[in-house]
């Protein structure tokens, strides 16, 4: 009978291929980036809200805490505006591979919000980051608009990431989530309400088919997805999970082009690139993990 770790380890990999299908989802909802994000955290949030009160979480957190949550809710949002705008302006193979520059922007951010000395072989691996994007630009100019959007998505993502990374050990995850969704929506209920192109009623007019894939996004890719690496981390180390969310662009890439060949088959040259920026991503994670275990070693030794 299979382990419990070898049993999460499967569900952890289920969990990428349900990241890297949220790209393919963004592709089938005809909606606008916009409003398509605003309906993704509306659903999201009630159906968190829904499994916090079956859980019975206390929802009460500090006025300043509330702030930060609600700061950190508006770059998940610009993140996924800027991500299912990528798809739209390029396809998913370009957004996913531009997502994957997330790793260098961390190298630069990381030191800065937690006062640490940038590590040299971050530097190279950002390097070859930098290459792998200028051969997929090269070979794909025509996508300029998506490669930009892309890379600004990485970007937010990484913010996200490392303020997010702060709040986790004083609170209760589910509860950081559920507020950060609440402020990514009233902050763009707030834009949505004052711009021209906002709150109309061809804005609540929504297809069959887009209801259900926003279903699918909001339950499945969002609410679950997120429940669900929270239970997985109890079980597998960080490292595994970090190393194993890399995955995450082969998975949707693959996915892409089986779904939409069309589309999604790229030139050779493309496909030098994002291997060359996923494979860096790869041994940043790896040489990370190794370069821990070497200082938690001596540190016992001492």
């Amino acid at each position: 009978m299979p382990s419990a770790k070898f049993k999460n380890q499967l569900h952890l990999h289920l969990l990428v291929f349900i990241a890297g299908f949220t790209a393919i989802l963004g592709e089938l909802i005809s909606l606008e980036a916009t409003p398509l994000v605003w309906y993704r955290m509306v659903m999201a949030s009630f159906l968190m809200y829904l499994f916090i009160v079956f859980k019975k979480i206390k929802l009460k957190v500090s006025k300043s805490d509330l702030i930060k949550f609600f700061t950190a809710g508006i770059l998940i949002a610009l993140h996924w505006i800027t991500f299912f705008a990528s798809i739209k302006a390029a396809n998913i193979s370009i957004a996913l591979a531009m997502f994957s520059t997330g790793a260098f922007f961390a190298s630069l951010i990381e030191p800065i919000f937690f006062k640490r000395k940038i590590i040299p072989y971050e530097i190279i691996f950002g390097l070859l980051v930098i290459v792998g994007v200028f051969i997929v630009v090269q070979t794909e100019l025509r996508f300029l608009s998506g490669i930009v959007l892309g890379i600004t998505s990485a970007l937010f993502s990484t913010l996200f990431a490392v303020l997010n990374g702060t709040f986790v050990e004083r609170h209760n995850a589910t509860v950081i989530s559920f507020y950060e969704f609440i402020g990514g929506v009233l902050c763009m209920s707030l834009f949505l309400t004052f711009s021209d192109h906002g709150f109309s009623s061809s804005f609540f007019e929504i297809s069959l088919s887009d209801l259900f894939y926003l279903a699918i996004l909001a339950s499945v890719c969002t609410a679950y997805a997120f429940i669900a690496s929270v239970h997985v981390m109890r079980y597998i180390s960080p490292y595994s999970v970090v190393l194993t969310y890399n995955l995450e662009p082969i998975y949707g890439i693959v996915l892409a082009v089986l779904i939409f060949p069309e589309s999604e088959v790229m030139d050779y040259p493309f496909y030098c690139g994002a291997a060359l920026i996923i494979v860096t991503v790869l041994m940043n994670a790896i040489l990370k993990h190794r370069t821990q275990n070497l200082a938690h070693n001596n540190t016992n030794k001492t």
